[in-house]
């Protein structure tokens, strides 16, 4: 059997083994080595777990079940520092590997700008799970502030997600608008709105002249003289291939490692994957190319024939309530025309670059439902001159008046893309459901559609449910991506199995991660509280972060705090303490319709100290930080009012 050596375990390495081992399981004995320390995840949601929307169990693409069913020697931890051509070994610390073929997928490496203080402790990039750590480690600093240098894709997706772990964001961005790249300037606009409306400060045309810190980063000074207040300073302005190991073993370089059309560098045994290829001229960083050479990799070791084509690419951004797509050419040019809606109030902004009746550009903000519909008329070079007075409004309306939007998705041609990541047509996915896949986990089993960014799951969906007709059942979720199980059912099986600790849960439930996520935790908590009072203890952890902190979360990640007022019921002494709190700590003063006064802006780290200068006044927290019952309104009762009839303040 022939030797496989894959040096490295990213996503278009992973996408490379599981072609091999689909086709012909047997056909080679393969080593994988990684520098990092664990195996293939899918990279592209790293932001959902800095966030804290997904831990990283849920990213693993390949667990070490899986290496093992596969007979794949696993090396991780251990990098690769050279390779002898001649000898056809790969050379590590722990010694040499023998190689019959070989495929370096080592990726690239961020750019780091290099002024002075770039090699600060706290100065990190955003490429693997140690740089999520570093940046979750920052944001647990009490009032702790982030710089993120660089305004693109990956900037901003760390820039949100931050933001959401409760740090003070500010983004730095050289050109004039963010996005510069894949937005005209109408769009980007829009986008800085929504960020900074979600309390993310941005400035653009923005240089950074030097990080400074006493042993670690404190603070980031800008060309202009502007001095910004930092614990960590991410930078997020680009990558570089990593082909070190390309250059030292003489292979044919440009600015990455040099391959042609079957993914072969210029030693036959050797072939590259990934960002670390150059081809015909071109680099690469998003994930869709990286599959298709994956696929035309396994096809070449296994030697059948196949090749690498460039296609069209788009653009969507990972940050939840900022919906974008982009794709296509929409530089300004002689001959072009545009065709734009915008909606400024709803947030909406639609451009389309047309040239010659053909679409070749769109730029799209708020409003993306349609964006693989446009997208296939650019990859296609559709003619739309009969459509062109209806083109903006999308497919739903081709045809003069609108129609269901199911007809059409049921109206894309077979070979319309739907899954861009991993290359999945429309017929793909309905020969699938033909053959048993009938919901979405089997969609993505079978076809890698909706597996890897998960901006395609509602077309998924919506083919599913135009396929299957009246067999169509929409799966109710579980209650979060730990368990299949739904919020019924695990509350069912905690009173039935006489579950009383969170740790029971997971394990006699099946739990997928070992101590559950911020979505299923406060739920348990509040199951086992409410099923077993005399035998659980709450775990103030596991609530909400509204019920943790007893405020309100408000949108731009300031709080508000709101004092109980028994039947709106107050004294001058209590009056005098709230104002002298919002005084002291900046806060707005509104009075509710429920007859209580709210302190809104309260920022994280001083909500300790608000809540203990009001009980110092004798004031305790309203019930307002829940969606149960709403606040009863009372008039001033029979101790004031001519015709009460009761002590309704009193109640």
């Amino acid at each position: 059997m022939q030797k496989l050596v894959v040096i490295g375990a990213g996503m278009a390495s992973g996408r490379v083994l599981e072609h091999l081992f689909e086709t012909d399981p047997g056909a080679f004995e393969v080593t994988l080595f990684n520098a990092e320390p664990r195996g293939n995840y899918n990279r592209i949601m790293l932001s959902p777990v800095l966030s804290g929307e997904k831990s990283f169990a849920e990213i693993v693409t390949h667990d070490d079940d899986w290496y093992a069913a596969n007979k794949v020697t696993t090396r991780f931890g251990e990098a690769i520092t050279g390779i002898d051509r001649e000898r056809k070994v790969v050379i590590s610390e722990a010694g040499e590997t023998p190689y019959d073929k070989l495929v370096i997928g080592t990726g690239s490496a961020p750019f780091i700008i290099p002024c002075p203080g770039h090699d600060l402790p706290g100065v990190v990039a955003f490429r693997d799970l140690e740089d999520v750590e570093a940046m979750k480690t920052a944001a647990g600093v009490a009032n702790g502030q982030a710089v993120v240098i660089g305004g693109g894709l990956l900037g901003l997706e760390a820039a949100a997600a931050l933001r959401l772990q409760g740090m003070e964001v500010t983004v730095l961005h050289l050109a004039g608008h963010l996005m510069e790249r894949q937005l005209d300037e109408a769009a980007g606009y829009l986008l800085r709105k929504d960020l900074e409306d979600r309390g993310i400060v941005v400035k653009t045309q923005a240089s950074t002249k030097a990080i400074m810190g006493e042993g670690k980063v404190e603070k980031v000074v800008l060309e202009d003289g502007t001095v910004i207040p930092a614990d960590i300073v991410v930078m997020a302005v680009g990558i570089r291939p990593a082909v070190g190991l390309g250059h030292a073993a003489g292979l044919d370089m440009g600015r990455a490692i040099k391959v042609d059309a079957q993914m072969q560098t210029s030693d036959p045994d050797i072939l590259a994957v990934g960002e670390c290829v150059e081809f015909d001229g071109n680099l690469f960083g998003l994930v869709a190319p990286l599959y298709d050479q994956a696929k035309v990799v396994a096809k070449t070791l296994l030697g059948e024939d196949d090749v690498f084509k460039m296609k069209e690419l788009s653009t969507k951004l990972k940050v939840t309530g900022c919906d974008l797509f982009s794709a296509g050419d929409f530089a300004d040019g002689e001959g072009r025309e545009d065709i734009v809606f915008r909606d400024p109030a709803r947030g909406i902004y639609k451009r389309l670059v047309i040239e010659d009746d053909v679409v070749l550009g769109a730029v799209f903000y708020g409003d993306t439902a349609d964006s693989n519909w446009y997208f296939s008329l650019i990859k296609d070079k559709t003619d739309i001159s009969e459509m062109r007075q209806t083109l903006i409004f999308g497919p739903a309306y081709q045809g003069g008046a609108q129609v269901d939007p199911m007809a059409a998705v049921a109206a894309l041609p077979p070979d319309a893309e739907i899954c861009g990541c991993n290359g999945v047509c429309k017929s793909t996915i309905v020969d699938a459901i033909g053959g048993g896949a009938t919901d979405l986990g089997a969609i993505r089993a079978s076809t890698k559609a909706s597996a890897s960014c998960g901006t395609c799951t509602g077309l998924v969906e919506q083919l599913l449910a135009v396929t299957l007709g009246d067999e169509f059942e929409s799966k109710e979720a579980g209650m979060c991506g730990c368990t299949d199980l739904t919020h019924e059912e695990v509350r069912r099986l905690i009173k039935a199995q006489e579950l009383k600790s969170q740790p029971a849960v997971w394990q006699e439930l099946g739990w997928k991660t070992k101590d559950g996520c911020h979505s299923c935790r406060p739920a348990i908590n509040f199951y086992l509280l409410a099923d077993w009072p005399l035998d659980y203890t709450d775990d103030p952890q596991s609530r909400f972060v509204n019920e943790r902190n007893h405020a309100n979360i408000q949108k731009d990640g300031t709080y508000s705090v709101m004092p109980r007022m028994w039947g709106g019921m107050t004294t001058p002494q209590e009056l005098i303490a709230i104002a002298q709190a919002a005084k002291k700590y900046g806060a707005t003063v509104k009075v509710t319709g429920g007859q209580r006064i709210d302190l809104l802006g309260v920022k994280k780290e001083d909500l300790p100290a608000i809540w203990h200068d009001l009980n110092e006044a004798g004031m305790v927290s309203g019930h307002a930080y829940t969606k149960g019952l709403r606040t009863v309104k009372t008039c001033v009762g029979s101790d004031w009012c001519r015709f009460g009839t009761q002590d309704s303040t009193g109640l």
